[in-house]
C-alpha cells in the first residue's frame, strides 16, 4: 500500500466534517463522523463538526471552511446532492464527485454501466413506480428463480432489503423496499462468500485494500448486524485463497473506474459458492467509518492506522472542476 508523505496538519486548513443529514442513515453518520473529527483533531487539524441537517451549506463559505470531509452516507449527502453544493461554493471534498456519486447510489443504473464494461453484477429486474402490480410480480420469480433479493434502487446500509425464498413473498418484500424509494430492484440470490474490497485513490493510481471477508450469524448481513452486534466476523486478512482475493481485488478496481469514482470507495462482492465466480453487488462512494466500519478494517491490515487513513482521504479532497476554484 502506497504511504505517501501526507501534507501537515496547517496546511489543511478549517475543515468541516459533514455529519448528520438528512437521510435513513443519520445515526449512523454522526457515528462516523465523530471518529473522523476525533481522528483530525488528534493530528492538529482544525476541523469542526458540520450537520447539513441543521445549518445552510452557505455557512461553509461564510465561516472560512477550506475543505470538507463527507461522512455522511445516503441520500443528501452520498448522492451526488452535496457534491454539487459545494461544487457551487468552491470548497474541496472528499470521494467521489457529482457524477460518480449519483450514478454508485443508483444500484439499477450503476448495474448498467457495469454490464456495458462487461462486469460481472446478478441478473436482475428493475421495477419503477407503477409497475408493481401482482401480474407483473408473477412473472419475477420466473425469471430470477428463487431465493432473490428485493432493495430499493437508491438506499443503503441494507436498508429495505429483503430475502425473498418463496414466491407469495415477494409482494411484501416490494412494498418494504418501495416505501424507501419508488424504483425497486429485484435481483438473483448468489449463494456463497461475501467479501468486500475497499478501494483508494484515483485513477490509474487507486489501489485495491485487503479484502474482508464477512460471515454473519444467520447469514443476513442486514442493518443490525452491520452496526450493532460483536458477532458478525470480518476476516481480515481474507481467509479465502489468495488467487480468489486477487481476482476480486482486480475487479473492484475495474468497477471503480468504469463509474469513474475518486478518493475512496468500497464494493461489496458475492463469491458464487459452487462456481467460485465473483459478482459485483454495489459501490459505496462513502463508506462507514465507525468501529464496525470495514474500510478502516481493511487499512489497518495493510499497515495504516484510521488516524492516517483519515489524513490520507482529507489530502485527497478535490473539486471535479478544480481550476474553476481558482478564477474565482
Amino acid at each position: 500500500m502506497n504511504t505517501r508523505a501526507l501534507p501537515s496538519a496547517a496546511a489543511f486548513g478549517k475543515v468541516a466534517v459533514l455529519m448528520g443529514g438528512r437521510s435513513a442513515e443519520r445515526e449512523i453518520s454522526f457515528m462516523s463522523g465523530k471518529g473522523v473529527l476525533a481522528a483530525l483533531r488528534a493530528r492538529g487539524v482544525d476541523a469542526h463538526a458540520f450537520d447539513p441537517a441543521e445549518r445552510p451549506m452557505d455557512d461553509l463559505r461564510r465561516e472560512g471552511f477550506e475543505r470538507c470531509f463527507i461522512a455522511l452516507h445516503g441520500r443528501y449527502g452520498e448522492d451526488g446532492t452535496v457534491q454539487g453544493a459545494l461544487e457551487l461554493l468552491g470548497i474541496p471534498y472528499t470521494g467521489a464527485g457529482v457524477l460518480a456519486s449519483s450514478i454508485a447510489i443508483d444500484k439499477v443504473v450503476a448495474k448498467q454501466v457495469w454490464i456495458a464494461h462487461g462486469l460481472p453484477t446478478p441478473p436482475s429486474v428493475h421495477l419503477r413506480r407503477g409497475e408493481y402490480d401482482a401480474a407483473r410480480l408473477r412473472q419475477i420469480p420466473s425469471e430470477l428463480g428463487l431465493p432473490l433479493i428485493v432493495k430499493p434502487s437508491r438506499e443503503g446500509s441494507s436498508l429495505g432489503v429483503t430475502k425473498v425464498t418463496s414466491a407469495d413473498q415477494l409482494a411484501a418484500a416490494v412494498a418494504t423496499a418501495a416505501a424507501r424509494d419508488v424504483d425497486v430492484l429485484c435481483e438473483q440470490c448468489i449463494t456463497g462468500d461475501e467479501v468486500t474490497c475497499g478501494v483508494l485513490g484515483t485513477g490509474a493510481d487507486a489501489q485495491a485494500l485487503p479484502l474482508i471477508h464477512i460471515v454473519v450469524p444467520g447469514g443476513e448481513y442486514d442493518y443490525q448486524n452491520k452496526y450493532f452486534t460483536d458477532k458478525t466476523e470480518y476476516r481480515v486478512p481474507c481467509d479465502l485463497p489468495a488467487a480468489e482475493e486477487r481476482a476480486v481485488q482486480a475487479l473492484a478496481l475495474r468497477a471503480y473506474r468504469a463509474l469513474g469514482c475518486r478518493g475512496w470507495g468500497r464494493l461489496d462482492v458475492m463469491i458464487d459458492g459452487a462456481t467460485r465466480a465473483p459478482w459485483l453487488l454495489e459501490l459505496n462512494t462513502s463508506p462507514g467509518m465507525t468501529g464496525h466500519s470495514l474500510v478502516p478494517n481493511a487499512a489497518r491490515a495493510a499497515g495504516m492506522s484510521y488516524e492516517d487513513l483519515c489524513l490520507r482521504l482529507l489530502a485527497g479532497a478535490t473539486l471535479d472542476y478544480p481550476a474553476e476554484r481558482s478564477a474565482q
